[in-house]
């Protein structure tokens, strides 16, 4: 009697264990086939691209002057910087935002030239620069500067002569809304793809913001600035 109340118990344990079992290796296998799916994915770039208006402008007027006599020189160097200063001031630019460097003076005697090379044995090189926000006001004064050559000043000498250089400064400001433009253009491309593959488009797997660069439009706009980012954004595939 007791043997078979054995025999009944063992038979019971053992088809629990073997439900079990098969249960156990159902829902591992469907796991696995949930883990296998979702190892499929497709990795897409997103491009957003703005363009903004520079904010600050560096312009450095740089001339040059000859003499025999450095102290001759000197002298002219210093009418020619009150004679630019003044014109900076009638152009509407604040003192505070002109700065002007020490002229740097070349002996071309004492460096080996020529006397063929040059009838002077000394050059000054001199640069006044501008720095401000006004950006309008110094494409406008960059226009003039035919004033300063009628009054004897030779402008460029060995620097960037009158060039201004340009900048954007705002580009937190349009941070936010540039990745959000990259990351929606980026699930337009992920969704085609999906699309053309029979596919469904899935949640992010990951995403990296790509670099932020800052390049003038075109050579002939360099006051205006195109701003570039480009987001690499991978996402599940399903069926």
């Amino acid at each position: 009697m007791n043997d078979s109340r054995s025999i009944i118990a063992a038979f019971v344990l053992g088809a629990f264990l073997c439900v079990g079992l098969i249960g156990l290796g159902y829902w591992a296998t469907q796991g696995a086939l949930r883990v296998k799916g979702m190892e499929r994915s497709v990795t897409v770039k997103g491009l957003a691209e703005r363009e903004a208006p520079a904010d600050i402008a560096i312009w450095p007027i740089t001339f040059t002057d000859v003499d025999n006599d450095v102290a001759n020189l000197y002298a002219t160097v210093e009418r020619n910087n009150a004679r630019i200063m003044d014109f900076l001031a009638k152009q509407g630019f604040a003192a505070e935002a002109i700065s002007t460097s020490p002229p740097a003076i070349l002996d071309r005697q004492a460096q080996g030239y020529s006397s063929n090379d040059s009838p002077f044995r000394y050059t000054a090189t001199s640069t006044i620069t501008v720095y401000t926000n006004d950006v309008e006001r110094v494409r406008e004064a960059s226009t003039q500067l035919a004033e300063l050559g009628k009054q004897g000043i030779t402008l460029g000498g060995s620097g960037m002569g009158a060039t201004a250089q340009f900048l954007f400064t705002g580009l937190n400001d349009l941070k936010p809304e540039m990745i959000e433009a990259a990351t929606q253009n980026a699930r337009e491309v992920a969704t085609k793809f999906a699309a053309d593959s029979d596919s469904k488009l899935g949640k992010i797997r990951r995403a990296s913001q790509g670099l932020f660069s800052i390049e003038d439009r075109d050579s002939n706009t360099p006051y205006i600035k195109k701003v570039r980012v480009v987001s690499t954004v991978e996402y599940y595939l399903s069926d």
